[in-house]
């Protein structure tokens, strides 16, 4: 039935987006000034809920950009109508007058609210003298935004009191029994059948303080908004750099272009004489003829700087200002005050930006010199910013709409797929459960829970169905539950027995010079994983369950040492090689005594961290360890922690054959085996935690 429906309403979506389509079409044609490009949104989002209205919306718009690239900017508005009319339905307001009228005023404010904003900050208000909008303003009654604003919802009002005209005469052809047929489903559960009509299931647990569904939302909308601004930010911050960047680099190729075509030597002359001769009008002519060439330049001029300011020497004309008279003082710009004794100096200075009453502007400046080398004017030029920022807008209300479009679009999508994988089968549960819990007095009515439970059939496939799978068998089978707890009883009852059984061992052979070596060890153990985990190192390996496997089995690392001689393994000196050989060996016995443990155990136990370490904990990151060359990470975790905090306790510990290291002797020579004998992160993370470690010390070692 699922996959039927869902079939049905993929065909209704298309239907609905070639309803947008088609009446778009001949209305634009027939020269209307309407759209009709909701018509279907809102009938798909009427009948079958948001999700269908939602993804008319969008795919209607996408199709449109192909010819109209600006359509896809105005997605957002067809989806949002589509949210709202899908809401106005579950609220039965197009069955009524008020309601129909109240989606009307609610669809033109959207249509032609927010869709006449999104031109605007992309492009800035523009009114034609045959528009309307030119009319509201002429009135005298409106400024010129909001002129624009109220006619643009004048003309869109006709628009969507067509479109749910429209649908109004749709939804009362088709019955309502039919409705079903334009939703998506994916039901992970056996529905009821009022589950089925209503897509929607009461929920009688009154202890939410927010559902699963609103968090849902709530972590996608922000993940997705942080993400989009983030980038929306760094994109225009990189723009706006490179634009600046180009901008200024044009100011400074024009100011150099122009010192390069001036004659130092005449500056004087031209101020005398007021720029009355030939030589001053073919120069000026060339600054002109510069200004000209370039599209970015607003202002090209040459000054002479002077304590009080700047003298004009030339101010070329532009087109919307008239340059000021050769001769004339003009005042230091504020963003230069601090520069003005470079300036009397003629020294080259950066260019700056500044927004003040000559616009916003990038400014370069050139010294020119005479003959002699004397600096005599600066030759300065203003490139026009107010392009860029107007193209900055236009990029955000673009980014803006699209990404909104996109949102609106991914949290249907997501609310959908949590409805029916999370929301609706807990729901199910919860109620049939609660059910249950109240009526267990009447064992034929706990009987028929269980199958109406039973009957749920719930296939998420994930943990809910875990949950599911585990609550049946919970009600269904107490026997098997009793007889799965005796079993893992049983299973404790071995791993004692065989850990007793392995420590028995152990106290019969006792390393003369171990005192608190295990207490010890497994304390700097526990330090070191916990560490790793803090900075999120080997995240994928460090459960709590290796946590707990590590500390529990480090006490058993050097449990191989019951089979190395007494002679051996307490001699008060250096061991030869024949006795180094041997020692060596209790790595190997540690792993097969651990091995034998375990296999009196079933299933998977804490001792197979016991057998790693008590087998590898010589082994070296370079590879020159002991008892089989393993290198790196090969190397199993357990062990490269163990041989950590084995190597310092033995360091800092006296022996038969050696004294105890002082604590910074011992720090260095664990820094100086960082890399070649040391997991370098462990060492990392074990001086990290000094003052553990050395509480750790005090407590075992009264001489520290």
């Amino acid at each position: 039935m699922t996959k039927k429906q869902n079939t049905a309403a993929i065909l209704i979506c298309i239907a609905s987006v070639g309803v947008n389509l088609i009446l778009n079409a001949v209305v634009s044609a027939l020269g209307l000034p309407i759209y009709l490009d909701t018509v279907g949104t809102i009938a798909a989002a009427v009948m079958g809920g948001y999700l269908p209205g939602i993804v008319v919306g969008f795919i209607t718009n996408a199709i449109r950009s192909i010819s109209n690239p600006a359509s896809l900017y105005y997605g957002v508005l067809n989806e949002i109508i589509a949210v709202i009319a899908a809401y106005f339905a579950s609220r039965g307001w197009f069955k009524k007058l008020p309601g129909i009228i109240g989606a009307v005023v609610t669809f033109t404010l959207i249509g032609g609210g927010f869709g006449a904003i999104i031109p605007w900050c992309m492009e800035g208000i523009t009114i034609s003298s045959e528009d309307l909008s030119a009319f509201l303003y002429n009135i005298g009654h409106f400024s010129e935004f909001s002129a624009y604003i109220l006619s643009k919802l004048l003309q869109d009002l006709p628009d969507k009191a067509i479109s749910v005209i429209f649908v109004v005469g749709i939804i009362k052809v088709v019955p309502e029994k039919y409705y079903r047929y334009f939703r998506f489903s994916l039901w992970q559960q056996n529905p009821s059948l009022s589950d089925m009509e209503s897509g929607q299931m009461e929920y009688r647990s009154k202890i939410r303080v927010m559902s699963i569904r609103d968090k849902a939302l709530i972590v996608l909308v922000i993940s997705l908004t942080a993400i989009a601004v983030s980038g929306v930010y760094i994109s225009m911050r990189v723009h706006h750099e490179d634009v600046i960047a180009e901008r200024t680099e044009s100011a400074k190729s024009t100011v150099r272009l122009a010192a390069g075509m001036l004659n130092g030597d005449n500056i004087g002359q031209y101020l005398k004489t007021a720029g009355n001769s030939s030589e001053y009008l073919r120069e000026e002519l060339l600054l002109k003829q510069i200004l000209n060439s370039s599209d970015d330049i607003k202002y090209l001029y040459v000054y002479k700087t002077e304590k009080d300011g700047c003298r004009v020497v030339f101010d070329i004309d532009t087109k919307d200002l008239k340059g000021a008279m050769i001769g004339s003082v003009v005042p230091y710009d504020i963003a230069l005050s601090d520069r003005i004794p470079e300036l009397l100096r003629g020294e080259e200075v950066d260019p700056v930006v500044v927004n003040d009453q000559y616009g916003y502007i990038v400014t370069a400046y050139q010294p020119v010199f005479d003959s002699h080398g004397s600096f005599v004017c600066y030759v300065g030029a203003d490139v026009d910013l107010i392009p860029m920022a107007m193209g900055e807008r236009s990029f955000l209300m673009k980014m803006i709409s699209v990404y909104f479009g996109f949102l609106i679009l991914l949290c249907a999508f997501a609310l959908w797929l949590v409805d029916y994988n999370v929301v609706f089968p807990v729901r199910s549960i919860v109620n049939d459960v609660d059910a249950f819990s109240f009526n267990e007095e009447s064992q034929k009515v706990l009987d028929d829970r269980v199958k109406e439970i039973r009957n749920l059939d719930v296939h998420t496939g994930d943990e809910f169905e875990s949950l599911y799978l585990s609550l049946c068998r919970l009600t269904l089978n107490q026997t098997e539950q009793m007889r799965s707890i005796r079993r893992l009883s049983d299973s404790t009852a071995k791993m004692q027995d065989g850990l007793i059984v392995t420590m028995a061992d152990l106290v019969e052979s006792r390393d003369s010079d171990t005192g608190a070596h295990v207490q010890k060890t497994s304390a700097y153990v526990r330090i070191i994983v916990e560490g790793l985990k803090k900075k999120g190192y080997y995240a994928e390996k460090i459960t709590p369950k290796f946590i707990s496997d590590v500390v529990r089995s480090a006490p058993l690392h050097d449990v191989g040492k019951i089979n190395i001689p007494d002679e051996v393994l307490n001699k008060p000196g250096k061991l030869d090689d024949k006795e180094y050989e041997i020692m060596k060996t209790h790595t190997t016995a540690g792993k097969k005594i651990m091995e034998n443990a375990i296999s009196t155990v079933e299933g998977d136990n804490y001792l197979k961290e016991a057998r790693n370490m008590a087998a590898y904990h010589h082994e070296r990151w370079d590879g020159n360890g002991y008892p089989e060359g393993m290198h790196g990470q090969v190397i199993p975790l357990s062990a490269r922690i163990m041989a950590v905090a084995d190597v310092f306790d033995a360091l800092t510990s006296p022996r038969v054959y050696k004294p105890a290291f002082p604590l910074e002797k011992a720090l260095a020579i664990l820094e100086e085996g960082k890399g070649t004998q040391f997991d370098p992160k462990c060492v990392e993370v074990f001086m990290d935690a000094l003052p553990e470690v050395k509480v750790i010390l005090r407590k075992y070692n009264r001489d520290v």
